[in-house]
């Protein structure tokens, strides 16, 4: 069956940064609407950015190359990794202004060192207002001259999309030299999407060397997103049925697609076609080892319905889940140990033994692919009830309805 999925947090969040990056008006197709990315908006609206979203479907945002047009702003990222990364370093690239982020408790616990070091490194004014590293902090806007700068980027790849977002609005452009980098697949979306709006970035081994020169406006689709999608295609091995979803194909930007591989190592079949990608489940999944570390977000999907594989799945590589919404690695072992399930966990790796879960309440941690996660093993665990259902509203504000209807079309 077809089974179509909200469009991309990942590409929705970049491309509000690029449309107000550039100069004049953009549209963006079909964005996704949650607390994360209306947080993100309404973040560029209190810069002074124009932001126009009488049409859902369609966004319009009137850029600004020169920076943020207000003078001043207080901004609240709330739980968004993304607004609180990405904003902070458009905001510096203005010529005038002071701006202040702040979040939710849960994401000032969230690193931002790593980017607000390789910002001080290029001159920006920038002072914590608590805690060193973390939200929240102020930025005086002055412009960036440009040049040579370090950056860790091994907790979060975000970090790196700031700074290359940011490169053409300097006056001499970046070279980044990258000693530690995780989740390289969204690093490619956010390359893919900066020649969408007119920026080319070249890469010298570990240095990605960024252009001055700014964005040109754009209309851009957002594709759906691939990390939710994986728990579509994660229920359809699990449930033993078919699930297609549109728009996510061989030419897809996100590599979180490749999930459906390790569904495919597991005994799913798997279709991967020009415009969209099709899992059915055969009835077996078999237990795997897999290196996680480029599509992390998957791996609460993976560790969620693993114990209903005939051996033990292992998932290595997967310190930076630990810095996420939670500490997800930790979540996950002990949904699962209250579950009855067998767990052994190391700094960065997980091992789920099989086993036959009991239906407990899900402590969700406030993370939303906690929730979304052990809703899709519920399959096969009726009575699996969540602390907090609704921390979903994240990425998927409707994401129980939504399963509720795929169950009930699937009959299980």
């Amino acid at each position: 069956m077809i089974v179509a999925v909200p469009g991309s947090k990942s590409v929705t969040a970049r491309a509000l940064f690029l449309a107000a990056a550039a100069g004049g008006e953009s549209v963006l197709r079909r964005p996704l609407l949650s607390d994360d990315t209306d947080g993100f908006a309404a973040g560029l609206a209190a810069l002074g950015y124009g932001v126009d979203r009488t049409d859902p479907d369609a966004w319009r945002i009137t850029g600004s190359p020169a920076g943020p047009p207000a003078p001043a702003a207080d901004v609240q990222c709330r739980d968004a990794g993304t607004a609180a990364r990405f904003l902070p370093a458009l905001a510096a690239a203005g010529h005038r202004g002071t701006y202040r982020f702040d979040a939710s408790a849960q994401m000032r616990r969230r690193p931002v060192a790593p980017l607000t070091g390789a910002l001080l490194a290029l001159g920006v004014d920038l002072m914590h207002d608590g805690e060193a590293g973390r939200l929240p902090l102020t930025v005086r806007a002055a412009g960036i001259k440009g040049g040579d700068v370090e950056l860790d980027a091994s907790l979060s790849s975000q970090f790196l999309t700031a700074l290359l977002m940011t490169g053409p609005l300097t006056a001499e452009g970046l070279r980044i030299r990258v000693t530690g980098i995780v989740s390289v697949p969204y690093v490619e979306i956010t390359l893919a999407m900066m020649r969408g709006f007119g920026v080319e970035v070249t890469r010298e081994g570990d240095t990605f060397v960024v252009p001055p020169g700014g964005y040109r406006p754009a209309d851009y689709a957002v594709e759906p997103d691939a990390s939710a999608a994986s728990y579509v295609f994660a229920a359809a091995a699990l449930a033993g049925r078919t699930a297609t979803v549109p728009g996510l194909g061989r030419g897809a930007l996100q590599g979180d697609l490749r999930f459906v591989e390790v569904l495919r190592r597991m005994g799913a079949e798997v279709e991967i076609g020009p415009d969209a990608t099709t899992v059915t489940g055969t009835g077996r999944l078999a237990g795997v080892t897999v290196n996680m570390r480029d599509i992390s977000d998957t791996m609460p999907t993976l560790a969620a319905i693993a114990p209903f594989a005939d051996g033990p799945v292992r998932i290595e590589d997967v310190y930076n889940t630990r810095v996420k919404e939670c500490d997800r690695l930790e979540a996950c072992a002990q949904n699962l140990r209250a579950q009855g399930v067998t767990v052994e966990t190391g700094p960065d790796w997980i091992e789920i033994h099989p086993g036959t879960p009991a239906p407990v309440e899900i402590a969700c941690h406030g993370d939303h692919r906690m929730a979304m996660s052990f809703a899709v093993a519920g399959l096969r665990t009726p009575g699996t009830t969540f602390d907090d259902p609704s921390c979903v509203k994240k990425t998927f504000p409707d994401f129980h309805e939504f399963f509720a209807r795929l169950r009930a079309d699937w009959g299980v």
